[in-house]
């Protein structure tokens, strides 16, 4: 029977997870009784390398790899890094920062199922990895415009896709908005103007 790891001990294995790695993980926080860790992103290989490898540590298992977008900042993009200790039953989230230029270098070498997961982040967000071997779409077609989890990316994307009887093949046509309607979400009883109607309230019985 397993129990939770407290917030305590996670601070700790945050803190020890700094102090031995040699400047790769370079800050740590417990949020919400989670552990996240910071580290370069030039250095990633080398960070998940000490946090895959290190004795007290031992995060042998890559769950998952994705983005978060932050439009307003120089440094948009998170890439974020979920990690699991089968031996010491603990998790961590691993954050580093890019931006739309910059590449992180590719961790396959380290976790190989991460080959698939950096195909994802691209194909989403657009953060591209140095030394990937395959880097292309993987859930959108090979030549969709844009990249949907972004902040600014239309809610309504930029084409629509259909089949064409006469043509006889898929065909891409530009997105058409038929109706424009304006949202004004000030209060949840406001909702969407123009599709609530304020019921009348009901009359005093005579």
């Amino acid at each position: 029977m397993s129990f939770p790891i407290t917030e305590e001990a996670l601070a700790a294995l945050g803190a020890q997870a700094v102090a031995d790695s040699a400047g790769v993980i370079t800050a740590f926080d417990v949020t919400h009784g989670e552990l996240n860790l910071a580290a370069p992103a030039s250095r990633i290989v080398e960070a998940l390398t000490f946090l895959k490898t290190a004795p007290a540590i031992r995060f042998s298992q890559l769950i998952d790899l994705t983005g978060v977008d932050y439009p307003d900042r120089a440094q948009r993009f998170d890439v974020v890094y979920h990690l699991l200790s089968l031996a010491k039953n603990h998790r961590a989230r691993l954050k580093v920062t890019t931006d739309e230029a910059t590449p992180v270098p590719s961790v396959i070498e380290v976790f190989p199922n991460a080959e698939w997961y950096e195909r994802e982040t691209f194909d989403m967000y657009g953060v591209t990895f140095e030394g990937h071997p395959d880097l292309r779409r993987i859930l959108t077609d090979y030549g969709f415009q844009g990249f949907p989890l972004r902040k600014d990316f239309p809610m309504t994307g930029y084409v629509e896709v259909r089949y064409d009887d006469e043509q006889k093949r898929v065909v891409y046509e530009p997105v058409k908005i038929t109706e424009f309607r304006a949202f004004d979400f000030l209060s949840p009883w406001e909702g969407a103007q123009g599709t609530y109607v304020q019921p009348e309230p009901p009359k005093p019985a005579a």
